[in-house]
């Protein structure tokens, strides 16, 4: 599998991620239509219920900024949006 050319570069992850329960995804994709950054895509298996979930993409890592849109629009609460907390001054 080759690599995205963004992501072997300098690009450092954000802290912040999402996580999608497969399982609870029933393929609406409302999330991939809420996130501005494209961060996504739907997965090429199949779940419990005969649906290809919604997954995090190759660039969530990176690009997420945690603004919970996908969060929002997920009408089965399968998806979970963390932010990393800001590091406190020393």
């Amino acid at each position: 599998m080759s690599q995205n050319p963004e992501v072997s570069g300098e690009l450092k992850k954000t802290g912040n991620y999402i996580e999608i329960r497969s399982e609870r995804c029933k393929g609406c994709y409302l999330c991939m239509e809420a996130c501005p950054y494209g961060l996504i895509e739907k997965s090429d298996s199949i779940n419990s219920a005969g649906c290809y979930p919604g997954q995090p993409s190759e660039m969530a890592p990176y690009k997420c900024t945690a603004c919970g849109l996908c969060f929002q629009m997920c009408p089965d609460g399968a998806i979970l949006v963390y932010k990393k907390e800001k590091e406190a001054d020393q």
